[in-house]
């Protein structure tokens, strides 16, 4: 250690996939400056739930790290960088037992060891956890070995700084960011030879979802204006059990359905014509029941609940039932998240069914990187739910938690060894450095006195709207089209906005008001993405329409046809409906041949536009086949 000349690397974001990269980079000899909206110890990675996937196989249920590869690229709707994906399965089962020397206490069997529970998408046991509250402990885990490093001053914190830009050197090398102290509101340029985006997801763009107020997307969205290219955008996670709120909606993991709750809501048999209880996904998909993935089941009950008009109404809901499992079993496998449900709604779901429905949870698309996650940008690399690189078209639950972790193995030494090569330019001049803290002050110094009629939060909340109404489990390209209208006049009435505090002190309306900006503008690269990729595939479920329908070619039309049968076109709506008197949505199909590519957006700073296009991945290992979760998974 003591040969290798001292690096500075900058990460920006102290959740798991950021805390990992720092402690990979301090125990090579590196240094870090650590910057967080918050406390590192109150990322959002400690609201993870249910557990982290490896195959630990000690259930003896003969798993294979191949099952457990195989399972995430046929669960990700085979959009997932299959090379990157199997390092990441390989190094699961290394990462718990790191994890376990740590002293993680993961829930263990009479016997002493591991305990695994089901999760969505995979047959097997193979889901570690800590209770209900697995992410908390492993962040704290990894808190208390970034702290030793800390001490030794490998590591200086600056908890409470916003990220709001980096600062290229002139070879337009990433070498250092702009940060803003959210107590003060005082603007720094920080020099850097690496710069790790650690960020999170993007949630908060569509207003009520599970995830914390920070995971805005405002950083990324902020690198993506500085050239910075985002992938697979449009593949955002609804999870189908979370419990509404009029201020957030807040997670029921995947772990309730995985310790054998049951997701079921009220209908008339159609036999008897009697009130029974209806267990839809047990009929729907009988292979896997409760434990089909997320995109899968939350579609269902979406269905069940507006289009078939089952779930409880005003507001509606399904029921997710854990009420016939033992009580002292589930207080020790899912204590947290019980009381959680019984102190946010009053009831306790050991003695009645919850009521849930789905919400926006996670995103699968992010900053594209490559398998040692660097960007198209040199000197900026990003890791953990900001970048796209895991979980393909939809995530598997339990694969959140591993892919951050991983991905801070990855990022953290990769990016010491980038600073190490003596590639990166020159270093950025105390010009360089104040004329980009410059540009960010008079930045602020402008929002601070906007003086406009509009509202921020109310434009927030109707930015929220407008990507639930269009963009969320069911889509069209009507709506599509609809939405980006919508959003570039949101992003148009941004400039009007006022804000009711001038000060310069702990402003905390200023930088909402610039992360709004922000997020407007992932919306469209979200929005337009969506737009682009007509076919169904993971998370993206497109709705045909009769203009979508008249626009193809005979052959297509004719394998349409043939596959749906009888059908129509909704005379108001112009979606494709079934004949069979339940009138059921007909959506695209998926569609190899032309989109099993990922998805590559680029901004357009003169039109505020994104730019979509495509570019090739590895999928060569797992030949690509039609997922369907009413059967056993074949190989």
């Amino acid at each position: 250690m003591a040969n290798k000349p001292e690096k500075k690397i900058i990460v920006v974001g102290g959740g798991l996939s950021g805390l990992m990269a720092t402690l990979k980079i301090c125990e090579d000899g590196g240094k870090v400056d650590l910057f967080s909206y918050c406390p590192v110890k109150r990322s959002h990675s400690l609201c993870a739930q249910g557990g982290m996937n490896a195959c630990m196989d000690t259930k003896g249920e003969h798993d294979s790290i191949y099952e457990h590869f195989d399972d995430t690229v046929y669960g990700g709707d085979f959009l997932a960088d299959q090379l990157a994906v199997k390092g990441m399965v390989e190094a699961a089962p290394k990462l718990v037992h790191m994890f376990d020397r740590m002293g993680v206490p993961f829930t263990r069997t009479p016997e002493g060891v591991l305990d695994l529970r089901n999760f969505g998408g995979q047959k097997n046991k193979r889901t570690v956890f800590a209770g209900s509250t697995t992410g908390q402990q492993l962040l704290y885990a990894l808190d208390e070995q970034v702290r030793r490093w800390e001490v030794k001053g490998g590591v200086k914190k600056y908890e409470f700084w916003e990220f709001i830009k980096i600062i290229k050197n002139k070879d337009g090398v990433c070498r250092g960011i702009v940060a803003q102290n959210m107590n003060s509101n005082e603007i720094q340029a920080f020099p850097a030879d690496v710069v790790i985006l650690a960020t999170g997801g993007p949630g908060q763009v569509y207003g009520r979802c599970t995830a914390s107020t920070i995971c805005n997307g405002s950083a990324v969205s902020a690198v993506y204006q500085q050239g910075a290219e985002i992938g697979n955008p449009e593949f955002l996670q609804i999870h189908p059990t979370a419990i509404p709120g009029s201020d957030k909606n807040r997670l029921m993991s995947e772990a309730c359905r995985g310790e054998g709750g049951r997701v079921w809501v009220y209908r008339k048999n159609p036999q008897t014509g009697e009130k029974e209880r209806w267990y839809f996904l047990e009929d729907m998909y009988p292979a896997y029941g409760n434990l089909v993935p997320r995109d899968v089941a939350s579609r269902a009950i979406y269905k069940v609940v507006v289009h078939m008009g089952l779930g409880m109404t005003n507001p509606n809901r399904v029921y997710l039932d854990l009420s016939h499992i033992p009580a002292d079993y589930l207080e020790r496998k899912l204590g947290g998240i019980l009381e959680m449900y019984d102190d946010f709604v009053g009831q306790d779901p050991r003695k009645v069914p919850m009521e849930i429905f789905p919400s926006i949870h996670y995103s699968m698309g992010g900053i594209w990187v490559d398998r040692e996650h660097h960007t198209n940008i040199p000197g900026l690399m990003a890791s953990g739910e900001c970048d796209y690189q895991y979980h393909g078209a939809n995530r598997l639950g339990a694969n959140s938690l591993l892919s951050a972790t991983y991905s801070g193995t990855i990022s953290g030494p990769e990016a010491l060894r980038l600073a190490r090569s003596g590639k990166l330019g020159d270093a950025l001049t105390a010009e360089e450095l104040e004329a980009a803290r410059q540009e960010c002050v008079a930045e602020f110094d402008k929002i601070r006195n906007m003086n406009g009629a509009e509202n921020a939060h109310q434009m927030h909340h109707e930015l929220g709207d407008i990507m639930y109404k269009y963009v969320s489990i069911e889509r069209d390209n009507n709506g599509l089209k609809q939405c980006m209208k919508e959003l570039h006049a949101l992003l148009k009435r941004w400039d009007n906005i006022g804000v009711t505090d001038h000060g310069n002190w702990a402003n905390q309306e200023a930088m909402f008001v610039r992360q709004l900006r922000n997020m407007i503008i992932y919306a469209m690269a979200i929005t337009k993405s969506a737009l682009q990729r007509d076919e169904s595939r993971g998370a993206h479920a497109k709705i045909v329409l009769k203009s979508d329908y008249d626009s193809w070619d005979a052959a297509k039309k004719q394998a349409f046809d043939e596959k749906n049968g009888k059908y129509h076109f909704d005379a108001e709506t112009g979606r494709a409906m079934t004949d069979d008197g339940n009138d059921d949505l007909l959506f695209f199909g998926r569609d190899d041949e032309k989109f099993m590519r990922t998805t590559v957006v680029s901004f357009d700073a003169a039109n505020s536009e994104p730019e979509v296009s495509y570019r090739e991945f590895e999928h060569s290992l797992i030949k690509p086949r039609l997922r369907n979760y009413a059967v056993a998974k074949k190989e």
